[in-house]
């Protein structure tokens, strides 16, 4: 069928859409908002410029999502980012342990599409915002691939589009480049000589195919690759987003000299390429031919929105809290020099906390434009504090937090800075924590949890004294054993020590400075043992009183000479660290800052990846009994200042946990919370990962009630909390969970359970 119209009548096909909540750009941190919001009733727009989700981790850029973990290169322990982004992590090990972007991807997309309360526009970019007063009103966007220009309206608006679009066409205030020293007193900010914002980075995978492969390098191609200083330390084995460095445009405008970038950055792919290929001097790299090089670049800083607080240097160092707190942070205050990849200095400046710091909700708002929530990188952050905040798992955290904050704003007909002056805070945060958001400090308290009125029983309960022996492995690096201990008097330990000819054992007991760290930056003994060739049993006395509940370091100090047995036994809650001081990797071992930018001296304490990371196999004088069934109900559901957890005897093989009434419960819900090693950054792409599920997390587990009627039953779980809704509720005085133990090495471990009538 021919159709013809006159040019006058032509124009592009209109849609108008209402909804509660729009959410412009489809990153990991307004994909989590979305999914937030829509689990919890509210109709979403998440809007999209690109083909696909995911931002910077999508297959279209190709960056690992990290957060607080650092690559468990730092000291925060089991700090994962809960809730959505946690599930999506978990979700992409189990169908994704090779890390394949494209499969990402795929990941985010099911996530997104099978929430009927989401409707998802791709390739559609805002371009113009409407206001009534100091609100947004509606916002006009085109789609590229239908050729329809959509306008959005709905009374609640989030920015999480990277560069800010909405917030900008919004007048919503903005800050762009470093702040002085002076204004926020912060020691970190960076002299105009070092730049004043992080440039974009452009990825390239190359794949080896068997036979030799020529390279014709493109006429743009950087002909002369001594202007990159680092070129003498070019790795033909380096690829994707170990190519971190290949940086350029702090100099320039990154919003709208993105395409400059991004050609420049092309020319530099392609003329290390051709470097590597021709030069002569790579000939490991004969057989290898490009498999793709990135056409958008991963954009790190530009446009950062101003909100009730502005995040400072301070607030991370030193950890301050916030009545207000919604989420954390915890990567390494990461500066990078202006220049890039064409700079003399080396390619980032990275110090980092003793600990995990609060994100307040007054950062996640502008301050003059009344119905818009912040999300990702763009939140109210000074430049220096944005080093640290800007990294995807966190960006996606704080996305969380305003998903749910949309859900209470739209519960009580408030706007987002009212939702704090109105008091609606607490409740905001245990809305997060029921579905997941470990906030620090904070435990749930959920008066509608029926969990809260049952009776407890446990058909057995851990009582650890002793690691059964397994490996033994020389004490390099040095090793510590953390424990989670009661306050009060410390037991003793013993263990075996084998060593090749006679020499000193040192060994220490340490503990953190501040409650909920883990960095063992305070000796509380030492002990010294003279050991004899060979086998030897050590007793430790350690004469000293723990002042708090908390975990204790037991930290053998370096010595080749001598060989500790570890064990191939797991727990919930129990892990072993590693120093590398003065040993080849380089972001292990001990930070020493300069003077003068206002940064700790530390050493880093942290874990090896499976299977290493054995636990050393102690026995203690008495048993650790913080394993008990109270734990699912203690409101803290991962290992904190203790596992938190109920974790069942090996020995029982079907340990079943009892929830009993004093009279009849209907139970529509329960939510059951397992471990999934909040340890493990879970890098999304480029790092392959030997295992798809944690060794750690129930895989069977029944659901009876009080006549023995099966009421749910799961096969084959991996995922860290699993939320079960009856078809028709369940009227019973008691509820019993029975768990298989993942394995015969690792005991079954449960961190919470919810039950509501709803």
């Amino acid at each position: 069928m021919i159709v013809s119209e006159s040019i006058a009548s032509r124009s592009l096909r209109q849609d108008v859409l209402s909804a509660d909540l729009v959410i412009v750009g489809g990153g990991l941190s307004g994909t989590c908002c979305a999914i937030t919001a829509a689990r919890e009733g509210l109709k979403v727009i998440l809007v999209q410029d690109r083909p696909v989700l995911g931002g910077n981790a999508s297959s279209e850029v190709r960056l690992w999502v990290l957060g607080a973990t650092s690559h468990m290169g730092n000291n925060n322990r089991w700090s994962r980012e809960g809730g959505v982004i946690d599930e999506i992590l978990v979700e992409n090990m189990y169908r994704n342990p090779e890390g394949n972007a494209v499969i990402f991807d795929t990941v985010l997309l099911d996530k997104v599409v099978t929430e009927p309360n989401i409707t998802l526009l791709l390739n559609t970019a805002v371009m113009e915002v409407t206001k009534a007063g100091d609100a947004i009103a509606s916002v006009r966007a085109f789609c590229s691939q239908n050729s329809t220009e959509y306008v959005l309206r709905a009374p609640l608006f989030c920015d999480a589009s990277g560069d800010g679009v909405v917030g900008f066409l919004a007048g919503a205030a903005f800050r762009m480049g470093a702040e002085t020293r002076e204004e926020f007193n912060e020691r970190f900010a960076p002299e105009k000589e070092y730049g004043e914002l992080l440039g974009h980075s452009l990825y390239f995978y190359s794949k080896d195919v068997g036979k030799p492969v020529d390279f014709v390098a493109p006429a743009y191609a950087l002909h002369d690759i001594t202007q990159i200083p680092r070129y003498r330390k070019f790795n033909a084995k380096e690829y994707g987003c170990n190519l971190w460095w290949v940086e350029y445009g702090g100099r320039l405008d990154t919003v709208h000299e993105t395409e400059t970038i991004k050609w420049e950055l092309w020319r530099v792919i392609y003329g290390v390429w051709n470097y590597i290929k021709n030069s002569g001097k790579f000939p490991e790299a004969r057989n290898l031919t490009l498999e793709w090089v990135g056409t958008i670049p991963g954009k790190r800083e530009s446009r950062r929105f101003e909100g009730d607080y502005i995040l400072t240097q301070q607030d991370i160092v030193e950890q301050r809290p916030h009545d207000d707190a919604v989420a954390f942070g915890g990567w390494s205050i990461d500066l990078h020099p202006a220049d890039g990849v064409f700079s003399e200095r080396p390619g980032c400046n990275q110090w980092h906390a003793k600990g995990i710091y609060d994100l307040p909700y007054r950062s996640y708002y502008s301050r003059n434009v009344k119905n818009l929530f912040l999300a990702g990188r763009i939140i109210s952050v000074s430049h220096v504090a944005f080093g640290s905040s800007r990294v995807m798992g966190t960006s996606a955290y704080g996305g969380q937090a305003v998903g749910m904050a949309a859900v209470v704003c739209k519960q009580y007909s408030v706007l987002p800075a009212e939702l704090l002056a109105k008091g609606l805070v607490p409740e905001l945060q245990q809305r997060l924590m029921v579905r997941g958001q470990h906030l620090p400090r904070l435990r749930l308290h959920d008066k509608k949890n029926l969990v809260n009125d049952a009776s407890l029983h446990a058909s057995s309960t851990l009582a650890l004294q002793a690691f059964p022996e397994g490996e033994l492995r020389p004490l390099s690096p040095a090793v510590a054993q953390m424990l989670p201990l009661p306050a009060g008097p410390m037991p003793g330990i013993s263990f075996h020590a084998y060593a090749e000819e006679p020499a000193t054992l040192e060994v220490e007991l340490r503990v953190s400075s501040k409650a909920g760290n883990y960095t063992p930056d305070v000796t509380l003994a030492t002990v010294r043992k003279e050991l004899a060739a060979g086998k030897n049993c050590v007793d430790l006395v350690f004469d000293v009183e723990l002042p708090d509940t908390a975990y204790a370091f037991i930290v053998f100090r370096k010595n080749p000479l001598v060989k500790v047995p570890f064990s191939s036994q797991r727990v919930t809650g129990m892990l072993s660290v590693f120093n590398h001081i003065n040993e080849a990797v380089s972001n292990y071992g001990k930070q020493t800052p300069p003077d003068d930018i206002g940064m700790e001296t530390f050493e880093f304490w942290c874990p090896q990846r499976r299977p290493l990371g054995q636990n050393v196999a102690l026995r203690l004088s008495q048993p650790l009994t913080c394993f008990g069934a109270e734990n699912i109900r203690n409101g803290m559901a991962r290992p904190v200042d203790g596992p938190n957890a109920w974790v069942a005897d090996s020995k029982d093989a079907e340990p079943v946990l009892t929830l009993t009434w004093d009279g009849p419960r209907t139970i529509r819900t329960v939510v059951l919370k397992f471990d999934t090693d909040f340890d493990h950054p879970m890098e999304t792409v480029l790092m392959g990962h030997p295992e798809n599920v944690m060794p750690f997390c129930v895989r069977r587990y029944t659901l009876r009630d009080e006549r023995g009627t099966v009421v749910y039953h799961c096969e084959g779980n991996y995922q860290t909390q699993n939320v079960i809704r009856f078809n028709e509720p369940v009227t019973t005085r008691s509820l019993t969970l029975t768990v298989a133990h993942p394995s015969a090495e690792v005991p079954a471990a449960v961190f919470e359970v919810l039950c509501y009538e709803y």
